[in-house]
């Protein structure tokens, strides 16, 4: 009988075990190898060949036992936490906040800068990133990834920033900039886009491969999931809700919405809209999310606040699901948020009121740092994705 002439697919094979030995690891936390054996459905001995090959490598370490019942305990396996770090940083027209990540996820290193007027966007990274993982207590060498959460177009091609309405001073050619000035690799994504993932993973959208994000809070946005992967269009501008021409949103001139102008859908819904709303009904508030929480705990008396609000935020679920049919929107930002599941119920009636549409909408459930949680996702699937490349 010939002998087989795949030499290749035995080393495939094991970088996919062990790809998926060390996933189940970062995800779930210590195992034996009884327990990745049977997880995996592979044998105990390749379970076993799996953790020697990820222990040679300083992926994996032996950090207990468990006891088994008859004969010797068993040796508890778990990733190496400081095998690498990620940092993940959110930008803001204000403030831009900075996290350092070891490669379990577990945020070790924090800094937040004023940046309010700056005018040097790589001036602004470079101060972040440097205090968080000076505040992590490691060099900068040990970092392996940074990813920037900013608002606005990013281009898919080139990874650059095409356009941000609130950060003027942040443009094309930044990237390539901070690639030359740090050593770890560094990524640029649009803020909802990461706040997606943040859901996705393990917040409102409940494992559902088809989804979108809705972030509503001074500014509008909109993430897209299909087929379980983000999607982000030709352009990158995939999500720019803020500019979808609804009912309400023309200009008090009557002249034509442009994109040098406020986008229509922004002018229905958006931060100021919504606290005006809310001052029509009582609940005067500086941001948008006050005027939620203070109409929730009013009860009655604010009902018609939070079906004003939940008819505008309608508006642009339904023309959304119209076009996508996604099995679930997961409301999101500060106003998404702090309308919790009363505001989701509310938004859910209006859509099915308007169009023939019946998603479920659910409240998002990553409220802490949604967008940094996202931008250290974003960077820890490249690190983990580049070991086994």
């Amino acid at each position: 009988m010939p002998k087989s002439h795949t030499p290749g697919v035995p080393k495939l094979l094991r970088v996919l075990n062990d790809q998926a030995a060390l996933k189940l690891l970062l995800e779930d936390g210590p195992q034996t190898r009884a327990q990745l054996a049977e997880r995996t459905s592979m044998s105990k001995v390749t379970a076993s060949q799996m953790m020697e090959r990820l222990q040679t490598r300083g992926l994996v370490e032996v950090v207990g036992s468990k006891s088994g019942g008859r004969g010797p305990n068993a040796s508890l396996y778990a990733a190496v936490p400081t095998f690498t770090y990620v940092v993940g940083v959110e930008v803001g027209p204000v403030t831009t906040k900075g996290a350092c990540a070891d490669f379990t996820g577990r945020i070790v290193g924090r800094a937040e800068i004023d940046v309010e007027g700056s005018t040097d966007p790589v001036a602004v990274v470079r101060r972040v990133v440097t205090d968080a993982v000076a505040d992590a207590g490691i060099e900068m060498g040990q970092v392996r990834r940074i990813v920037l959460g900013t608002p606005g177009v990013i281009d898919p091609a080139s990874g650059e920033i095409g356009f941000s309405w609130n950060l003027p001073a942040w443009h094309r050619g930044l990237r390539t900039a901070l690639n030359e000035e740090f050593a770890p690799a560094v990524a640029i994504e649009n803020d909802v886009n990461l706040a997606t993932l943040a859901e996705q993973r393990s917040g409102g959208a409940g494992g559902a491969s088809d989804f979108v994000y809705a972030w509503f809070g001074g500014g509008l946005g909109l993430g897209v999931i299909l087929n379980g992967q983000l999607y982000r269009g030709a352009s990158g501008a995939a999500g720019e809700i803020g500019f979808l021409p609804v009912p309400g949103g023309e200009l008090p001139t009557g002249g034509v919405v442009t994109r040098l102008s406020k986008g229509s859908y922004q002018r229905v819904i958006g931060g100021d809209a919504v606290i005006e709303i809310g001052a029509k009904h009582g609940f005067e508030a500086a941001e948008p999310e006050d005027v939620l929480t203070a109409a929730i705990a009013a009860g009655e008396g604010g009902a018609a606040c939070l079906d004003e609000i939940a008819r505008g935020i309608a508006l642009g679920i339904v023309a959304v699901c119209v076009l996508l049919d996604p099995t679930v929107v997961v409301l999101g930002g500060p106003v998404g948020y702090a309308g919790g599941l009363v505001l989701a119920g509310r938004v859910a009636a209006q859509t099915s009121q308007l169009a023939p549409v019946n998603p479920s909408v659910v409240a998002g459930t990553v409220i802490d740092e949604p967008v940094m949680r996202g931008a250290i996702l974003h960077g820890l699937d490249a690190v983990r994705e580049s070991l086994f490349d």
